[in-house]
């Protein structure tokens, strides 16, 4: 690995932790200034709102821009942003109305970072498929070990010390990762395209997505497992407390499990792509979500539920392994930010369809049906996309890729 990816994987590792922070306080900030659930969800909605606004304009921007610029801009600025709450917080002058616009301006700059980093990483490596893999299997494993397990405690422990701590905490994160960042090697960007309006280049690099099966096949994935997920998670909650009889404590044990095996499956990624193919093991990660879901959703005690939710996790580490790193071998450098928003995007916007299809079978039927009907949506689609996403297409698709390999992706191949 060069050694700029480890100045880029420390960056986004104590980014992660920041994040881990805020994402735990900023709801329990809230709730000292409202107990209104919909004011809460406001909150949590605000940080959502960019990917599904401006979603692919942002990816088309990181494609005109300076990709180490937009990240360490980006970092940069959010590093500035929370300063504007903690502030606030000392004042005693915090709102709900403050806290959902500083939660759209982070997920404004979490969308540019994320999108500029996407489409960075596979410059630094020089668009080595196996380097691409174990890079993304360190910087999800770090992710989640950040965001999921050391940053949540640490926000609640912080908030007991002060509102503004968790703030400026997260402020720092983000300054410190800047301030690696702008030591990265600069890349040459890509190629310009002729002028076109900013519109039509964002629609071009939709289309991009659409009219070739295999991104479509790995930009299904996401979205349809969107929809299943959010569908289970608005109801495990209710399921755990009533069906499996586990208290807030226990509850906490089973997230664990389930972030646990996403750390195992983000580890163990490189090896099943190398053992399967990257295309069987996308389509054997799929099956194996499926399967965890209707084992959760037949789970007789918590420990089968726990069981269940760790091999779910680990599917779902795995694949967001596998799916980014082919996605980003494959694409043309002046196309990876809308091609990587566009499928970001796609998946934030089923996120809202999963979670009231949950809540409306949970409520019309059984508290398992939201379970057993997103174990279907899981298997329905490893079922579709198995095809879209099988090995000898991803062998063909990465030939065309390779220097010399082949034509220029950069004209959609509906039959590659």
């Amino acid at each position: 690995m060069p050694a700029g990816f480890g100045r880029l994987w420390t960056a986004q590792t104590i980014s992660s932790l920041g994040d881990g922070v805020t994402h735990a306080a900023l709801p329990l900030i809230a709730l000292t200034l409202t107990r209104d659930p919909m004011a809460l969800a406001v909150v949590t909605a605000a940080g959502t709102l960019p990917w599904l606004l401006f979603g692919v304009l942002g990816g088309a921007l990181v494609d005109r821009w300076d990709r180490r610029r937009t990240m360490w801009v980006a970092d940069a600025a959010r590093a500035a942003l929370l300063a504007v709450p903690a502030a606030a917080a000392v004042l005693d002058v915090l709102s709900i109305p403050l806290l959902a616009a500083v939660a759209f301006l982070l997920g404004l700059g979490g969308l540019f970072f994320d999108t500029a980093a996407t489409a960075f990483l596979p410059d630094l490596l020089n668009r080595d498929p196996a380097l691409l893999e174990r890079a993304n299997s360190r910087l999800r494993g770090a992710q989640t070990a950040m965001s999921g397990f050391a940053g949540p405690p640490a926000g609640s422990a912080l908030l007991a010390l002060g509102r503004a701590v968790p703030l400026l905490a997260d402020a720092v994160s983000f300054l410190l990762s800047a301030l690696l960042v702008r030591t990265l090697p600069a890349m040459p960007r890509p190629v310009p395209e002729a002028r076109e309006s900013l519109l039509r280049q964002a629609r071009a690099g939709a289309a991009y997505v659409f009219r070739d099966r295999l991104l479509l096949g790995l930009a299904l994935r996401p979205a349809v497992g969107n929809v299943a997920f959010l569908a289970v998670e608005t109801v495990l909650a209710l399921f755990a407390h009533d069906r499996l009889g586990i208290d807030t404590y226990g509850f906490g044990l089973l997230l664990t499990a389930e972030a646990t095996g996403g750390l195992l499956g983000a580890g163990v990624a490189s090896w099943i792509g190398r053992r399967l193919g990257t295309g069987t093991a996308l389509t054997c990660t799929a099956a194996a979500e499926g399967l965890a879901v209707l084992g959760l959703a037949a789970a007789a005690n918590p420990y089968a539920a726990g069981l269940a939710l760790a091999v779910c996790g680990a599917g779902m580490g795995a694949t967001m392994v596998l799916g980014p790193s082919l996605r980003q071998a494959i694409v043309p450098a002046h196309l990876i930010g809308r091609v990587a928003s566009t499928s970001r995007m796609l998946a934030m916007c089923a996120a809202p369809v999963g979670a009231f299809l949950g809540g409306w079978l949970a409520t019309g039927y059984d508290i398992r049906t939201p379970l057993y009907a997103a174990a279907g949506l899981l298997l329905a689609m490893t079922a579709v996309t198995a095809s879209m996403t099988g090995n000898r297409r991803v062998e063909a698709a990465l030939r065309a890729a390779a220097p010399g390999g082949g034509p220029d992706r950069a004209v959609p191949q509906e039959h590659a």
